[in-house]
């Protein structure tokens, strides 16, 4: 079983539960299990912070991700009788909220779409995946991912 925790830090009214099981869904058909993870929502001053820190990039983006394993990492599925020893910390992704929200609007998508695209596009990243090196694979295992969960209860209000 999986542990995913989300710390909502902006006045977008989401439904932290079905976060927490959106990407639990995903690890799950990556084929983790017994895992944790976190998703934290956060504001634009935060996430430019976060950028410019860790990618050099002093501007407002729409996700980021920091996985604590290292590519090639990744041990093997638990035995079948069960996980045993501690769960693998997979590490967080953080999105910026506002940013999903105005990239919903522009490309006319409902908000909670934009999210689930945005969760499911940071967990991967956690688990090893690089759009910017592979052949598209990230964005086709992407595209599948989001036929599999469920995102539409995700976003309940936007602030005006």
């Amino acid at each position: 079983m999986n542990l995913v925790e989300v710390f909502n830090r902006t006045r977008v009214s989401v439904d932290e539960e079905a976060i927490a099981r959106l990407v639990a869904r995903v690890l799950e058909a990556e084929g983790v299990d017994h895992a944790e993870a976190s998703v934290e929502l956060v504001g634009e001053r935060r996430i430019r912070v976060l950028n410019g820190e860790y990618r050099g990039r002093e501007e407002v983006t729409d996700v980021l991700s920091f996985p604590l394993e290292e590519a090639g990492d990744k041990p093997g599925p638990a035995a079948a009788g069960g996980p045993t020893g501690p769960p693998r910390l997979l590490g967080d992704v953080v999105v910026c909220a506002r940013q999903a929200l105005r990239q919903a609007r522009a490309d006319s998508l409902p908000a909670a779409l934009e999210l689930a695209l945005l969760l499911v596009h940071g967990t991967l990243h956690l688990l090893g995946y690089d759009h910017e090196v592979d052949a598209g694979q990230m964005a086709l295992r992407q595209a599948e991912l989001l036929e599999l969960v469920e995102w539409e209860a995700l976003v309940v209000a936007t602030p005006r």
